[in-house]
């Protein structure tokens, strides 16, 4: 079928440049006559070829960044038919009525089920089975430090990854974040080419490209713009994404998405899909949180948080009337867990946090955030709104316990 269309495609083509030929000497013959006072059909072929005025072109861009990124190949332990002991789950009948048609189906299915069991034996563990999963990622180092999401490789067996010029090679994983989804792999060698995180914020409206292996492809660019920021989408305590318009699909997770300096603004990780295909809404986990990750993963392997024990909720209209708020922003202390940094700062039970070292806060969700990025044994100042007034306390930083 590809082939016949593209011969069909052909033949319309020589039609059209027959009748474009025609053209071109009748224009030029009237043109001699003095009949038409205009350009000669060769200029005016010559002039529709040229670029048009103000549309960007990414081709340098991308000649320069595409190198850096990889697809990322996992191979993992296939669960789906395993229980909690490894074992394989047993087969139950449906509860079908006497005489159903498809009941002679599933007692055949559950026969065949308790003869291959019966065949390995009671002490004979069941085949490992596995399974492979896609994903991308981009070089940070040129001594092979590669960025990619958690949920690429988690519970990975074996993992590789496959370079611009089809040369694939084992990476090892230093250490994942579940809780930004970001993940550090670590390919032996050196002088691999690489790319830098953005060092500003991406603003909406830039325009910006997301490089990754989608279904597979490979190598696949796509652009679009920077659609919004700070997006919640629930998958995380620190969720603060970058929302693009760039095409965005199953494989392009953990691919950087860059501006048009060629940096890296974020890194793709999920996407809003009632179908599982792109709809145009993607999200990316910023430069500034994955510089933080992949810096703490690489120095120890896992990611250390600040903590000062409170919990928070978000503080409603009605709870800001009710308190004498003029707007319904900030974190209400729900509870200043006993002997933690707040506590011992004289942080109470019903005050509000407005502000984190003079920066004010919208949400509770922006009082997580800054707190986990500053590092333990740090001061942080936190401003109160109490009883009518505002008032500051300094307390120093804990580290966040195991399991919060």
């Amino acid at each position: 079928m590809l082939k016949n269309s593209a011969g069909r495609g052909r033949n319309r083509t020589a039609k059209f440049l027959g009748a474009a030929a025609i053209a071109a000497l009748i224009a030029g013959g009237a043109v001699e006559s003095g009949l038409i006072a205009s350009t000669p059909a060769h200029a005016e072929l010559r002039s529709m070829a040229q670029p048009v005025q103000g549309l960007p072109s990414f081709a340098d861009v991308i000649e320069r960044v595409k190198p850096a990124v990889v697809a990322v190949k996992v191979k993992v332990l296939n669960t789906a038919d395993r229980g909690d002991d490894g074992e394989g789950q047993q087969f139950s009948m449906p509860d079908l009525p006497p005489g159903h048609p498809m009941e002679r189906f599933f007692k055949q299915f559950r026969d065949q089920q308790q003869g291959q069991r019966g065949g390995r034996g009671e002490n004979q563990q069941r085949p490992r089975q596995f399974g492979q999963s896609l994903g991308s990622g981009f070089f940070v180092s040129a001594d092979g430090y590669v960025v990619t999401n958690n949920h690429v490789v988690d519970n990975a067996s074996e993992v590789q990854v496959t370079m611009d010029n089809g040369e694939t090679l084992d990476a090892k994983v230093i250490g994942v974040d579940p809780k930004t989804d970001l993940a550090l792999l670590k390919v032996e060698g050196s002088d691999f080419p690489y790319v830098r995180l953005a060092g500003q914020k991406a603003r909406i409206g830039e325009w910006v490209l997301a490089v990754g292996n989608p279904f597979g492809l490979g190598g696949t660019v796509t652009a679009g713009i920077v659609s919004a920021q700070h997006r919640d989408i629930g998958a995380g305590p620190y969720d603060d994404y970058i929302q693009i318009d760039a095409s965005v699909n199953k494989g392009n997770s953990g691919g950087p998405t860059f501006n048009l300096a060629g940096e890296v603004i974020g890194v793709n990780t999920a996407i809003f899909s009632p179908s599982g295909g792109n709809v145009g809404i993607a999200f990316a986990v910023p430069a500034s949180t994955v510089e933080n990750v992949v810096a703490s993963l690489k120095d120890k392997g896992s990611v250390t948080r600040g903590f000062i024990g409170v919990q928070m909720q978000p503080v409603t209209k009605e709870i800001a009337e009710a308190i004498g708020l003029k707007e319904a922003k900030g974190a209400l202390v729900a509870e200043a867990i006993k002997d933690g940094p707040a506590a011992k700062a004289g942080v109470k039970t019903g005050d509000t946090i407005v502000a984190v070292d003079g920066e004010r806060i919208n949400e509770a969700k922006d009082l997580s955030r800054r707190v986990a990025q500053v590092a333990p044994g740090k001061t942080l100042s936190l401003t109160l709104y109490r009883e009518g007034k505002e008032r500051k306390v300094t307390l120093e930083v804990a580290s966040q316990p195991k399991g919060v």
